[in-house]
């Protein structure tokens, strides 16, 4: 992709998801994630009507008159968005691939932040970390973001979601909010993600095409597993591949969402060719 047609698409998503965030999102945001809570800003002498228990008495004792401790909201929050780019996230069947949704959704969170004056960062996952961006604040910091989401070019194709959340215990000393978006096709981070959830508020964004859920009967096909380049040749006429590819599938959500819901971590699905607008402002009014 050259230069110029890569600006058009990041102008084109920014105006998109920025409409989003700016009339819809930014509220709901707001009211959803709160700030770390009430940090100390500075002593002034005690007036009429305040309260008797914010008096700082080392100070009063000090001057040999009431003190009291001013309080402020500490609103500054960091969001962490962490995206699979792994081989299978490079599916569509509808009007869009999953990583288009992906990128769309980042966008529109990363925005919303945005607006309240909050840090974005970005992770980058296969079965490693591919990229890390530190968070910063910004419109031109949230363009870089939504330009590598576009033309970034993973060196794996496979995914392993808990070392990506190990790597984000690492680097993320604070709390943090974390959306995290994939498939979730993969298994074995359950235990990660109870340690993650302790420590941020993380939300799961299960982004999906409704094909990937059955096969369909077209006979024999050849088949790509998008994630090792395997080429196999499958029976789609078989019941009993049918069945257990539907049981597998299956397997994978309900280890999702089970590895969400138990760790207390929120979780969305998002199916392609649905809207993940109404999706996230549903979420949103829920937790708000």
């Amino acid at each position: 992709m050259d230069t110029k047609e890569l600006l058009k698409k990041v102008r084109k998503i920014e105006i998109k998801t920025r409409r989003l965030s700016d009339h819809i999102f930014g509220g709901e945001y707001h009211s959803t994630f709160k700030g770390r809570g009430m940090t100390f800003s500075e002593v002034r002498q005690y007036q009429f009507g305040d309260d008797v228990r914010s008096i700082d008495w080392n100070v009063t004792a000090r001057y040999n008159e009431p003190y009291v401790k001013v309080f402020e909201e500490e609103r500054e929050l960091t969001m962490m968005l962490m995206v699979d780019v792994s081989g299978s996230e490079l599916f569509g069947t509808k009007e869009q691939f999953k990583n288009e949704v992906i990128t769309e959704i980042a966008a529109t969170l990363a925005f919303s932040a945005t607006q309240n004056n909050d840090k974005i960062g970005l992770i980058l996952f296969s079965d490693k970390v591919e990229l890390f961006i530190p968070p910063k604040k910004g419109r031109s910091h949230v363009l870089r973001i939504i330009r590598e989401l576009i033309e970034f070019h993973p060196e794996s194709r496979q995914t392993n979601l808990a070392e990506a959340l190990k790597f984000l215990t690492n680097v993320m000393k604070k709390k943090a909010i974390v959306f995290v978006m994939s498939d979730f096709i993969a298994d074995d981070y359950h235990q990660t993600m109870k340690i993650v959830s302790g420590k941020h508020d993380v939300t799961g964004i299960r982004v999906y095409d409704k094909r990937e859920e059955q096969i369909p009967n077209l006979g024999m096909v050849q088949m790509e597993d998008e994630e090792t380049g395997e080429l196999m040749l499958v029976n789609t006429s078989s019941k009993k591949v049918r069945l257990n590819y539907g049981k597998f599938y299956q397997e994978k959500v309900n280890y999702y969402k089970d590895s969400f819901t138990k760790s207390g971590a929120g979780s969305i699905d998002c199916r392609v060719d649905e809207s993940y607008v109404k999706k996230l402002l549903g979420y949103f009014k829920r937790r708000g």
